[in-house]
């Protein structure tokens, strides 16, 4: 039985931290550059805000904006990711997803 409450417990509270909103994302000052081939222009996010879908075949993300942006492995910014700080960058996998503002 204490097994059991045990467990109902712990279910309730994760399901209780999935629901709680995430404050709303807000937009950053400078821009997020984003390399894919050579054959390609540049990608760029100015004033990035939420979750942003990369492009398929990004392989460089450049962060000149004024806030750390992760980049997630899915489309909709729901996995952890890589953070990358303000002046630096990162390469991204072909695929990688999207990536999002961290405030």
């Amino acid at each position: 039985m204490n097994r059991f409450f045990a467990a109902v417990s712990s279910a309730a509270a994760v399901g209780a931290l999935l629901i709680v909103p995430s404050p709303p994302a807000q937009a950053v000052a400078g821009e997020v550059v984003v390399f894919s081939t050579e054959f390609e222009r540049l990608d760029t996010y100015r004033n990035p805000e939420g979750c942003n879908k990369l492009p398929i075949a990004a392989h460089v993300l450049v962060n000149l904006s004024s806030s750390e942006v992760v980049i997630h492995a899915d489309p909709l910014c729901l996995t952890p990711g890589l953070p990358v700080a303000p002046g630096f960058g990162s390469h991204v996998a072909p695929g990688s997803g999207s990536f999002s503002v961290n405030r």
